[in-house]
């Protein structure tokens, strides 16, 4: 806890020299699992599997549950912090080539519900070539507390950069990290600080909800993955499991952020990689249902996948980068437990299973993981039926009938995809950090 900054990215430099030789290992792995059932075909290996899929579905179903009893957990925070005892607030917003929605952004902060003389709003222009800058000059002439950060395109470090360039510019007890696309309630600030000081947290992440489920198929299918997303994590958090940022709407004390060694400029994933480091420090996560923040889907299959690739990358990065400390590190059985739990299901059985197929292809035999993954299907489905049905204060999300969620189990399984291709590619490729924008139109 009482490391310094300088020491933890230090040791940061020597945790992903071996990122291309670990995910290397990570397919030969993967390889073995998926193959060696069909050519050493035996009872024992059935019986494993068998057991190992009553495992995942008993353990999905656990977590869904401990959401029943969320509404009445949550409604007793939300008694209102007197101002004389709210905190100071430094809004961070990383913005590159966002002229479609930073107008909308800063109107929305300076109408937030919380003391204008706590409350500072910082927006980073990371090297904008669109007409963002000129628009936040503008918008500095009329809001006097706007404070515009320049950086040039070539600074480095991506959104993550950015962030700890603005953090020596920061003076507040808390930092609150946006995207561009961000929208709030009005009440978001106050709801907020009041969970963490009631819950004695010093770190928490908003629900992230969806601003336009409307307009196709594929953005109606993140808004219920983002739900169903937010049921897990709920889950996870309230059965001392590990909980994890997302990016957008998340609420951290200035002093252990600097403690835990800012963002990492390494990965392409900073919340992602933020989440181990604060799991090593023993920092729970909170997650709050209610209010959410509101950001845009994409619209599109390209868009889409850009997206999840970098996703799945720095998600593989972390554990990569931090597998040792996860291991042998002293951060409880449960929370170990928990994680192998999620990283086999969204990051081994989407190649095993790709594995499994071939295999029982060339072998001619039947494939041998598919409880398994029925078993991590209807779960999904499950947490994704509950979190589509439960009430929520942010746009609608599509109410969920049997038709529907198949058809986002159909568009889930982009991931026994993604995670393949992302896995080969880090595993021949020498390492490459590259942050790809997602574009926001601004609704």
């Amino acid at each position: 806890m009482k490391q310094s900054q300088l020491e933890f990215n230090n040791k940061n430099k020597s945790f992903h020299k071996y990122r291309r030789l670990k995910a290397f290992f990570f397919c030969i792995s993967s390889l073995l699992l998926g193959s060696i059932p069909h050519v050493l075909i035996n009872k024992y290996s059935k019986v494993l599997i068998l057991i190992f899929t009553f495992c995942v579905f008993t353990y999905g179903v656990l977590l869904i549950f401990k959401n029943f009893k969320r509404e009445t957990i949550d409604n007793k925070f939300f008694t209102k912090t007197p101002d004389s005892q709210k905190p100071t607030i430094d809004i961070l917003v990383s913005a590159r080539d966002e002229q479609n929605v930073v107008s909308r952004l800063i109107q929305m902060l300076f109408e937030l519900d919380y003391p204008h003389e706590k409350l500072n709003i910082y927006i980073i222009d990371d090297g904008s070539q669109d007409n963002t800058n000129q628009i936040l000059q503008k918008l500095a002439k009329k809001y006097e507390k706007l404070k515009i950060i320049s950086r040039s395109i070539d600074a480095g470090g991506g959104k993550s950069g950015a962030l700890n360039h603005a953090l020596q510019f920061t003076s507040g007890e808390w930092i609150f990290i946006l995207d561009a696309d961000a929208q709030l309630k009005k009440d978001t600030l106050n709801r907020l600080i009041s969970y963490a000081l009631n819950e004695s947290l010093y770190v928490v992440q908003l629900r992230k909800s969806v601003l336009n489920p409307q307009k196709n198929f594929l953005t109606a299918c993140q808004s219920i993955e983002m739900t169903m997303d937010a049921v897990f994590q709920y889950g996870r958090l309230t059965s001392s499991g590990v909980s994890e940022l997302r990016g957008n709407g998340q609420l951290i004390k200035k002093d252990l952020l600097l403690n835990c060694g800012s963002f990492n400029e390494d990965t392409v994933t900073d919340d992602l990689d933020l989440s181990v480091r604060l799991l090593l420090l023993k920092s729970k996560i909170g997650i709050l249902w209610d209010p959410p923040v509101m950001e845009e889907a994409v619209e599109n299959l390209s868009g889409l996948f850009s997206q999840r690739q970098r996703w799945a990358e720095g998600g593989l990065q972390r554990f990569f980068d931090y597998g040792g400390h996860l291991i042998f590190g002293d951060i409880g059985l449960t929370k170990k437990l928990d994680l192998t739990y999620f990283f086999i299901l969204q990051y081994c059985l989407p190649l095993i299973s790709i594995i499994d197929i071939t295999s029982s292809l060339i072998f001619k035999s039947l494939p041998v993981y598919w409880p398994v993954s029925i078993s991590a299907f209807t779960v999904s489905a499950l947490a994704a039926w509950f979190g589509s049905a439960t009430r929520n204060e942010g746009p609608n999300i599509p109410k969920p009938n049997i038709l529907r969620i198949f058809a986002f189990m159909i568009y889930l399984s982009h991931w026994f995809i993604v995670i393949p291709l992302v896995t080969i590619k880090m595993s021949i490729f020498p390492k490459k950090i590259l942050w790809k924008k997602t574009l926001h139109k601004g609704l």
